[in-house]
């Protein structure tokens, strides 16, 4: 593995880079399938313990190791646009239309399947998943990040209008970067409300912290059993404290 700069975190030290070896990212993806089908059920099957789809292959993955015990306890994937380009598209054209953001210029990349182990949530290792993606992005040059952004609808959809309404409101991208989700969420909840900072999932607000916009309504997404924001960050205008305090650390071997 490709490794950053590590920290010190509950008593573990934790490092970030790109897996370079398959059982890291079959690991990666069992921390997914635990994520998103055990602790947020979405529909990804009885019959695996690993969420995969046919974007894996093509992807890069990032992943964070505790390296005291070798498991990974935060993951992302990184698909460039080139590589989209040549599979047909990125994950988030399932969901959304891009012909509109893709006709701009700049090199396109998208994150994706983005999670924290529940026992590092107050650690470092979503600071230091951001490290390893933030110094990936500069090295291959890439002027844009997009990827999906997830609100749980196990409330019925309540929450994810009132947040989706409130990020729209404060964090709206510019009309040349606007996108059309392909299923809308449904209506029966929807809901002038905004929602406060406090119903924002940690995710989302780390984005928002790091200078991101949202490029439009949610999309339903039935398998995940929530709502999805496009959301785009501008990679040379990375703001907040994540870019600001970890995009300067050297690389290291921990």
């Amino acid at each position: 593995m490709h490794v950053q700069r590590s920290f010190p975190a509950q008593r573990r030290l934790l490092v970030a880079g790109v897996a370079t070896a398959p059982d890291q990212v079959l690991a990666a993806q069992r921390l997914r399938y635990q994520v998103f089908s055990e602790e947020y059920g979405a529909d990804l099957g009885a019959a695996t313990d690993r969420d995969t789809d046919r974007f894996d292959p093509h992807c890069e993955h990032i992943v964070v190791l505790n390296q005291l015990t070798g498991e990974v306890v935060a993951t992302t994937r990184i698909l460039l646009g080139p590589v989209a380009d040549e599979i047909g598209g990125f994950y988030s054209e399932t969901e959304f239309d891009l012909d509109t953001l893709k006709t701009g210029t700049g090199a396109f990349a998208e994150l994706g399947r983005t999670c924290v182990h529940a026992d590092f949530r107050a650690s470092s290792a979503l600071s230091l998943l951001w490290t390893a993606v933030s110094q990936y992005l500069l090295r291959e040059g890439i002027d844009y990040l997009i990827g999906c952004a997830s609100i749980s609808m196990l409330d019925g959809g309540h929450k994810a209008w009132r947040v989706a309404r409130k990020l729209q409101s404060d964090h709206l991208a510019p009309e040349p970067f606007r996108v059309t989700p392909k299923r809308q969420l449904p209506h029966l909840t929807a809901t002038s409300a905004m929602a406060d900072s406090r119903e924002i999932p940690p995710l989302l607000k780390a984005y928002m912290r790091l200078g991101a916009q949202v490029c439009g309504p949610p999309c339903w997404d039935p398998a995940f059993r929530c709502a999805d924001l496009l959301v785009l960050l501008e990679v040379k205008s990375l703001a907040g404290r994540y870019a600001r305090k970890f995009m300067r650390q050297p690389l290291s071997t921990g």
